[in-house]
């Protein structure tokens, strides 16, 4: 597929994947360095479960985490820490405070500022580690005596415990590196924390990226080299020719070298993913390689030319060949049974594995060229291929039947011997000399004259000036018969069934290409949105594989089609618990309702006054909510957004914008539809209403004009 190939390559702000999703042990907050009091615009799921809060309970609060704050905090401390956030330092405290239940907890936190391209200080990234076990328990003054003994004690045992604990992660410790190296980023310096922005895809600079222009051209020659071998080795193996010619020698030589430099790019060239994307990673591309081609292209690029020629060419250990003054078919005297230029051969056609490198090769470069038309070429070179080869069996069947070995004497029904009678080379008798057969066509002419009867068999035609006599060659000629009406028939015969049905989805993916390019062309669409459409027209096409959902599902009855939307909703369903209590006849109702949308990089999914229409989960990508040019939430995977129908009588206007940060896929259902559903299903209305939380709110605005010391409960929505 042509969206597949190349990859989604549109600039994305992978800030929430850089961080949030590479750090599933970390516990961490980002806040708003703009906004006063700078609030919490995303918690991640450790933080939340450490501090007993949900998520939706500390967005928009301090940064700071005074509503965490207590009676035992260090009032100094806390003082410290708003100055940190105050002056945009990078800065480690450690700080007692309080979970939810209000459970007394120590922790070491990290704050870093994170910057965008101005170099501007936007967001606070903050990281909460546990080391109440560090600590000494809190207690009170008036113990006295063996309460001093207790608490040595407790400590001791704590500390042991913990050690205990750590003690299986420091044999582990590249695992735990693999998962979450944020806390070595934010030890390292503010200058290698990565940046809230829009960027481009970049790739490690040993990493080469499958569509540039390098790799092209390479594919390009891997392609005609594969060729090469294809044609030579059955040739060298029929004709026993070997390689003692030093150009050719050195030909081979670096055809393998260059098959060779192949499989070490192939461990250093970018792949498109499943969904789309494109995998730069070099773990990853080399298990991708080592799992599909690396086996096969290894095969293929031994240098079994070079083996050949240590080979002692005199050396004898089956039929000894002796030179006649014409050519192929010259005179042999019974020995034993192969000989070393055989086995030498036989090695060498190992090399036609590289064969199979044709169809992953072609793939790469149909994307250059028409479509339809790299299909045919390849077809028509197969069809030429299989000629070639099926040519060298013909000539090795008559070489072998030409002369028979036991009587010394020559098959005058053989091929070989009538066409030396054509051509004005026959075979004769050396009876002063050597007592064998010599003479017989050149090898040119044989290879040419065989690769003629190969073709007209194939093709059906059949002249007869060349005809099959021997009972081998009639039993090869029927064989060959039978490969050519089914090569015919496929190839030829069927060329337009076989574009119609293989490739229907990828012509009617270029059709609606061309549609979309001509309409941007027609109205003269800025540069700028007309690569967001493409971008969002190849990034949907890589997700649906240009399915049509709703088609398929109004082919299905009722029944059915309820239960693949429960299907397709099973994430939103299982991720939020206020769906738990639903019915399976609710949850179906519920699922007909929703919607999924495939977003790309910077569309607006709500405009700042626009209605509120909508109840949106997200199940993939990161989107951010901007208020009066300033972020004031980021959401990912699981998290809701848009408005509480179900307690608000009126619709509402959307209090900012919501921006998608890189490609999504939402699930929504609309405010209609939901309270419907709702109404008809009263019970679950009301454990519906109770635990759905949404992540934001846009009906409410976040103030950000509020004075410096906002307490415990920071910015808020009004």
């Amino acid at each position: 597929m042509a969206g597949g190939r190349r990859g989604l390559v549109a600039p994305q702000n992978t800030f929430l994947e850089n961080i949030v999703r590479r750090s599933n042990d970390t516990n961490f907050v980002l806040g708003n360095a703009q906004i006063v009091d700078w609030p919490i615009v995303y918690s991640n799921d450790g933080f939340c479960k450490l501090s007993g809060y949900h998520r939706a309970e500390v967005m928009q609060k301090s940064s700071t985490c005074s509503f965490m704050y207590g009676e035992l905090t260090d009032k100094e401390m806390a003082e410290k820490v708003r100055q940190t956030f105050d002056s945009y330092e990078m800065n480690s405290f450690e700080i007692l405070m309080y979970k939810k239940n209000r459970m007394p907890v120590w922790f070491f936190v990290k704050i870093a500022p994170i910057r965008n391209e101005q170099d501007k200080v936007v967001l606070f990234l903050c990281t909460f580690s546990d080391i109440t076990a560090f600590k000494q328990p809190i207690e009170d003054d008036s113990s006295k005596g063996w309460g001093k003994f207790a608490r040595l004690t407790r400590a001791l045992t704590s500390s042991r415990g913990v050690l205990q604990q750590l003690a299986p992660a420091v044999h582990k410790g590249e695992n735990v590196h693999k998962h979450s190296r944020l806390a070595e980023v934010l030890q390292l310096g503010s200058e290698i924390l990565p940046q809230y922005k829009q960027e481009t895809p970049k790739t490690p600079p040993h990493i080469i990226l499958h569509y540039c222009l390098f790799k092209t051209t390479w594919d390009w020659v891997i392609l005609i080299l594969t060729f090469y071998t294809a044609i030579m080795v059955p040739y060298n193996v029929s004709f026993k020719t070997k390689q003692n010619n030093v150009t050719w020698l050195v030909v081979d030589s670096i055809v393998d070298v260059i098959f060779l430099v192949d499989i070490v790019l192939n461990f250093h060239t970018t792949f498109v993913g499943p969904a789309g994307e494109v995998i730069s990673d070099p773990k990853l591309i080399r298990m991708n390689y080592v799992k599909t081609w690396f086996v096969i292209d290894l095969l293929s690029c031994l240098p079994y030319d070079v083996i050949n020629a240590f080979e002692n060419v005199d050396e004898v250990i089956g039929f000894s060949l002796v030179p006649g003054s014409a050519g192929a078919a010259d005179c042999r005297t019974p020995v034993g049974f192969f000989d070393s230029e055989g086995i030498s051969s036989l090695f060498s056609s190992l090399k036609v594995v590289r064969l199979l490198r044709l169809g992953r090769v072609a793939r790469k470069l149909d994307h250059y060229i028409e479509y339809g038309a790299a299909v045919l070429v390849l077809l028509v070179c197969v069809f030429g291929l299989a000629a070639h080869w099926l040519a060298c069996i013909w000539y090795s069947i008559g070489d072998y039947e030409v002369i028979d070995e036991d009587t010394n004497s020559v098959r005058t029904d053989s091929w070989l011997f009538l066409l030396g009678d054509t051509v004005g080379t026959p075979y004769r008798f050396n009876a002063s000399g050597t007592g064998r057969w010599e003479g017989g066509p050149s090898k040119d002419s044989v290879y040419i004259t065989s690769l003629y009867f190969t073709m007209t068999s194939l093709t059906s035609i059949g002249f007869g000036n060349i005809a099959p006599n021997t009972d081998g060659e009639k039993i090869f000629a029927v064989a060959m018969m039978m490969i050519g009406s089914l090569l015919y028939a496929t190839i030829f015969g069927n060329v337009t069934t076989i574009f119609q049905q293989m490739y229907a989805n990828t012509n009617r993916y270029h059709e609606m290409l061309n549609s979309v390019r001509d309409f941007l062309k027609l109205y003269q669409v800025p540069k700028g949105l007309s690569e967001r459409v493409m971008d969002y027209i190849v990034s949907t096409w890589s997700m649906s594989r240009g399915i049509d959902t709703d088609k398929v599902l109004q082919i299905c009855p009722k029944d059915m089609r309820a239960d693949i939307c429960v299907h397709l909703n099973r994430k939103v369903f299982k991720e939020h618990p206020a769906f738990r209590l639903a019915s399976d006849g609710c949850l179906r109702a519920l699922a007909m309702e929703f919607q999924t949308v495939h977003s790309a990089p910077g569309d607006l999914i709500f405009h700042a006054g626009e209605s509120v229409d909508s109840l949106c989960f997200v199940v993939s990508g990161s989107l951010e909510v901007i208020q009066d040019d300033e972020v004031v939430a980021i959401l990912g995977k699981g998290d809701v957004f848009g408005d509480v129908f179900w307690k608000e009588m009126t619709l509402a206007q959307s209090c900012a914008n919501v921006r998608a940060l890189t490609y999504c896929d939402l699930h929504i259902i609309k405010r209609d539809a939901l309270q419907k559903v709702l109404e008809f299903y009263s019970a679950f209305a009301n454990h519906f209403a109770r635990n759905l939380l949404l992540t934001y709110n846009l009906r409410k605005r976040v103030s950000q004009h509020a004075s410096a010391h906002h307490g415990p409960t920071g910015p808020r929505q009004i």
